[in-house]
C-alpha cells in the first residue's frame, strides 16, 4: 500500500529532528571532550607535570656537618670522619629479596642484617631511608657501586659519623653520639625530620648531649632524577644545611690525660680550675671508657660489662658522684665560727680524744686526743674535737650558710647531663625530708664532713678557689662558641673577713708543709710554688675497722683538696678516690702531681719532690700511659 504524501512529510520531519538530535549529542560531546582535554593540557599542565616528574625526580635531605670540639688550645677531642655506607628506601625496594641476596654475595651481609633491614623498612615512611650497611670498606663500597644495574634500589653514599681522636680521655666531659632511638624521639616535641633519617646520630651523653641543639646544625636537601630502577641519573638541585657550630672548651687536652692517667687503676675523680676565671681546666673520672664504641654501636656483652663494673665507669664522678667531704669540710666549719663571732684565731680547745653529748661519745681520729689546739692547729692535725666545739658554737644554720657562700649545695651551670647539687643540710632540709627534728649530734658530724653532708669534686674545687681568693668563682666550661668568646661569671667578693680567711689558709699551708702536718709527705720542695691543702677521709660504714681488713667496698673514700701556689693562686685542685682509704697516703699525692702538671704546663720536674721521694716518683712517671700530640699512647713521663 503506497503511503500518502502526508505521511512521507511526517516521517521525513521526524527523521531529520533525530538526526538532528544525534548531530547535537555528538557535537556537544565532542566540545564536552575538547574542554575537557583543553583543561587537562593548559589548565592542569603544571600539576600534571608535577605529578610525572615524582615519578622520576626524588627528594633528600642532607644531614648537616656536626660541630667541632676543641680544647682550650685549638687541639680537636670530638671530629667528624667520612663513612661509607649504602641505603635503600621502600618506594624503591620492590626487588628487596634479590637485591639482598646480591649484596650478601658481594659485602657479605649477614642473614640478621637482612632480617633487620626488611623489619626496618617495614616500619620506615616511602621515601625514609634504611641503613643496609654502614663503616664499608672502600673495596666493599666500590663493589656495591660497581653493580648499580643488578641492586635496584640500592644508593651508595658517602656521610659523615662522629670521632673520638683521644678515647678514653674526653669520655665523661664531651660524652658520645648514637643513632636516635625511639626513647629519644618520645621526649621530644618538636621532632626535626632530621631525627627521621635512620642512623642519624644525635648526642646521648656529656656535652654531646646538653649542646645538641646547637653543635647538630640545619638540614640541607636535595633533588634527583632517577630512573625507573631507582639508580640516581643527575643531581637537579642541592641546597646545602648549615653546619653544627664549632665549641671550645676550657679543658687542656694534655692536662687531662695526665689526670686520667694518674688516677689509672682506682676508682676516682679530679678537678683542676683555674682560680682567677673559674675554668676547669681538667675534669677527670676513673675508669672510663671509648665513647667511639657506642658511636660504632656496643654490643650487649661490652655495654653490661661496663654496667656491671662495681668501679662504675660510665657516670661522671667529678660532678654526678655526692661524697661526705670528710675533713676536707673543716674549713666551712671553721669560717662559719669565725664569721659568728664565736671563737678567734687564737682561742684554743683542749682535744682529749673525744666529746661526750648526751651520753654518746663523739671521737677524734686520734684516740688519745691532740691537747690544747687553735684554729691552724686545728686544721694542721685535722682535730675533729676542735670542730665538734666549733658545731656546737656556730649552730647547723650558720654553717650550712657558709657552705653555700663557699659552693657547696650548688647545682652549677654545665654543659653536662646529671650535675649533682650534693646537699647542705640544715634543720629545715631535715624536717621535710626526714621527718625529724635537727639534733646536737647532726651538727657535730656535719661539722667533720660527714652525716648528711655530700659534695661532688666539683663542688670541693669550687670551696677551694673561693677559699683561696674570697671571691665568688663559679665554674666554667665552654670558652667560645663558634670564636665568640664566653663571658666568664661570678667573680664578685665573697665578703669574708681576709684576716680570719688568711688564718684558714694557713691552717691548709702548715697540713702540708709543717712536719706535723697529715699530708707533710705531699710537700712541694719548691717555695715558689708551695701548696696548701687538707686531707679528707669519709667513712662509708659506722665501725671503726682498718680498711686493710674489710673489702674493697667497704673502705673508706680519701680526699684532698688544694690550692697553689700559697702566696699567689693560680689553681685549684680537688681529688676524691672511692674506697681509696686515707686522704694523706692516697688523694693527696695525686693532687700534689695534678698541681704540679697544672703550675709546670707538662710532667713535674723531679726537683720539685724531696729528694727521698724521686726514685718513686721517677717510676711512677715512667709506667704512666700518656698520648702523644697525635692521641696515640706514649710514655712521657721524665727520668
Amino acid at each position: 500500500m503506497r503511503r500518502s504524501p502526508a505521511d512521507t512529510a511526517q516521517s521525513a520531519r521526524k527523521i531529520s529532528r533525530r538526526a538532528l538530535f544525534l548531530g547535537g549529542s555528538q557535537l556537544a560531546f565532542m566540545g564536552i571532550l575538547g574542554l575537557r582535554m583543553r583543561y587537562m593540557q593548559v589548565d592542569q599542565a603544571d600539576e600534571f607535570r608535577l605529578l610525572a616528574e615524582e615519578n622520576r625526580v626524588k627528594f633528600r635531605l642532607l644531614p648537616p656537618a656536626r660541630g667541632l670540639i676543641y680544647d682550650r688550645n685549638g687541639a680537636v677531642i670530638a671530629e667528624n670522619e667520612q663513612t661509607f655506607r649504602i641505603v635503600i628506601r621502600k618506594e624503591d625496594a620492590s626487588e628487596l629479596d634479590q637485591v639482598l641476596v646480591e649484596l650478601e654475595r658481594l659485602i657479605g651481609l649477614p642473614l640478621e642484617e637482612q632480617e633487620r633491614v626488611r623489619a626496618e623498612l617495614k616500619k620506615a615512611g616511602p621515601s625514609a631511608p634504611v641503613t643496609i650497611a654502614d663503616r664499608l670498606s672502600w673495596e666493599a663500597f666500590s663493589s656495591v657501586s660497581a653493580n648499580g644495574p643488578a641492586l635496584p634500589g640500592v644508593t651508595p653514599e658517602v656521610g659523615l659519623s662522629r670521632h673520638y681522636p683521644l678515647h678514653e680521655d674526653f669520655a665523661h666531659v664531651v660524652g658520645y653520639v648514637g643513632p636516635v632511638s625511639d626513647y629519644d624521639l618520645s621526649k621530644m616535641d618538636n621532632i626535626d625530620p632530621l631525627y627521621r633519617i635512620p642512623k642519624f646520630q644525635i648526642g646521648k651523653s656529656g656535652a654531646e648531649s646538653r649542646l645538641e641543639d646547637v653543635l647538630r646544625g640545619k638540614a640541607g636537601s636535595l633533588r634527583v632524577e632517577q630512573n625507573a630502577y631507582g639508580r640516581i641519573i643527575r643531581e637537579l638541585d642541592r641546597h646545602e644545611g648549615e653546619p653544627g657550630v664549632n665549641l671550645q672548651l676550657t679543658l687542656d687536652r694534655n692536662m687531662q690525660n695526665f689526670v686520667q692517667a694518674r688516677l689509672a687503676g682506682e676508682s676516682a675523680s679530679a678537678v683542676i680550675m683555674d682560680v682567677e676565671t673559674g675554668d676547669i681546666l681538667a675534669a677527670g673520672s676513673t675508669p672510663a671508657f671509648d665513647p667511639n664504641l657506642f658511636v660504632r654501636g656496643i654490643s650487649s656483652a661490652a655495654y653490661n660489662e661496663l654496667l656491671e663494673n662495681d668501679h662504675r665507669p660510665l657516670p661522671s664522678k667529678s660532678v654526678q658522684g655526692a661524697y661526705p667531704p670528710g675533713s676536707t669540710f673543716k674549713m666551712v666549719t671553721a669560717m662559719a665560727a669565725l664569721e659568728a663571732g664565736v671563737v678567734t684565731p687564737e682561742d684554743t680547745v683542749r682535744c682529749l680524744g673525744h666529746t661526750e653529748i648526751g651520753g654518746r661519745r663523739f671521737h677524734c681520729w686520734k684516740r688519745a686526743g691532740h691537747g690544747n689546739v687553735n684554729l691552724v692547729g686545728s686544721l694542721r692535725h685535722s682535730c675533729d674535737v676542735y670542730y665538734y666545739e666549733m658545731a656546737q658554737r656556730a649552730g647547723i644554720e650558720n654553717i650550712a650558710e657558709m657552705g653555700r657562700k663557699l659552693g657547696l649545695g650548688l647545682r652549677y651551670d654545665l654543659p653536662l647531663p646529671g650535675i649533682n647539687s650534693g646537699l647542705m643540710p640544715d634543720k629545715q632540709w631535715k624536717l621535710e625530708n626526714r621527718g625529724a627534728e635537727w639534733v646536737v649530734g647532726d651538727s657535730l658530724n656535719a661539722a667533720i664532713g660527714q652525716g648528711f653532708v655530700l659534695a661532688t669534686p666539683m663542688q670541693l674545687a669550687v670551696m677551694t678557689a673561693r677559699l683561696a681568693t674570697n671571691r665568688e668563682i663559679l665554674p666554667r666550661m665552654i670558652k667560645s662558641i663558634d670564636g665568640v668568646e664566653q663571658h666568664i661569671l661570678g667573680g664578685a667578693p665573697l665578703g669574708l673577713n681576709e684576716n680570719m680567711l688568711r688564718s684558714v689558709r694557713q691552717g691548709m699551708f702548715e697540713v702540708i708543709n709543717s712536719n706535723r702536718g697529715t699530708a707533710f709527705s705531699a710537700r712541694i720542695e719548691d717555695d715558689t710554688t708551695k701548696m696548701a691543702g687538707k686531707t679528707g677521709t669519709a667513712q662509708v660504714r659506722s665501725a671503726v675497722v682498718n680498711n686493710n681488713n674489710v673489702p674493697w667496698i667497704e673502705r673508706d673514700h680519701a680526699l684532698f683538696v688544694a690550692f697553689a701556689p700559697y702566696n699567689a693562686p693560680r689553681y685549684a685542685v680537688s681529688v676524691v678516690v672511692e674506697h681509696g682509704g686515707g686522704g694523706s697516703s692516697v688523694a693527696a699525692p695525686i693532687a700534689r702531681d695534678l698541681m704540679l702538671y697544672a703550675l709546670h704546663g707538662a710532667v713535674p720536674p723531679l726537683a720539685a719532690y724531696p729528694s727521698s721521694q724521686r726514685n718513686t716518683i721517677r717510676e711512677r712517671f715512667k709506667a704512666m700511659p700518656l698520648r702523644d700530640l697525635d692521641g696515640d699512647e706514649t710514655t712521657r713521663g721524665r727520668a
